[in-house]
């Protein structure tokens, strides 16, 4: 089966620490991973290119649309979320792609979710800004930001200037993750270290397009 190129979609559990097997404690993120099932095929010669898409989790025919279930039916399952993969897998429509297929203790993962919505924010927690002194003058300016232009010329506020405002709820892609353990019998990766995103939140995971010298134990 070519699946190098083929990711999971998955779940973020949370996070907690295991043993690895040199006795050093490891901070591990555990995703429930798959299985996924196919729900379209594509070919490289109806669509030039060779790919798949998998469906992950459960939804209600009810809060579909006609379209949505139409789509789904071919698979047998009314999946929640769908996701196109770019690889070949020698999976039928209505298969099962499982973690166990595609990941193995000691490989390097990129996992993308969304990030933690954060309100709006000001400079320091959002950039990480000093703030002023608080003493020698400094007079109900603590936590601003500072001069933002120069009269005249620019006589205008340069794009991407650092400024208070909406903080997090971004699509974010955590590279070089090294897998832990693999747990087929119950859908689970453990990941070293923190993934993108909230408790309960969609993930995605694929092998390292970065990944240099192989896996990492």
């Amino acid at each position: 089966m070519a699946t190098s190129k083929l990711g999971l979609i998955g779940k973020k559990i949370g996070m907690t620490q295991v043993f690895a097997k040199g006795g050093e404690l490891v901070p591990v993120t555990v995703i429930v991973a798959g299985p996924c099932t196919v729900v379209q095929k594509r070919t490289a010669e109806k669509d030039g290119y060779e790919g798949v898409q998998l469906g992950f989790g459960e939804k209600k025919t009810q809060r579909m649309t006609k379209a949505e279930r139409e789509h789904r039916k071919k698979a047998g399952r009314m999946v929640a979320t769908l996701r196109e993969f770019r690889g070949a897998v020698d999976l039928e429509v209505g298969g099962e792609l499982k973690v166990g297929d595609l990941f193995q203790e000691g490989d390097l993962v990129d996992v993308t979710g969304v990030t933690k919505g954060r309100g709006y924010q000001g400079v320091i927690k959002r950039h990480g800004f000093s703030g002023f002194p608080a003493t020698h003058g400094t007079h109900e300016y603590f936590r601003h930001g500072g001069s933002i232009g120069n009269r005249t010329h620019p006589g205008r506020v340069f794009k991407n200037k650092r400024m208070a405002g909406q903080m997090g709820a971004v699509r974010v892609t955590t590279q070089n993750l090294a897998v832990v353990a693999v747990r087929p019998d119950d859908n689970v990766l453990l990941l070293r270290g923190a993934v993108p995103g909230a408790r309960g939140g969609l993930v995605f995971v694929r092998p390292a397009v970065k990944a240099s010298g192989g896996s990492r134990g």
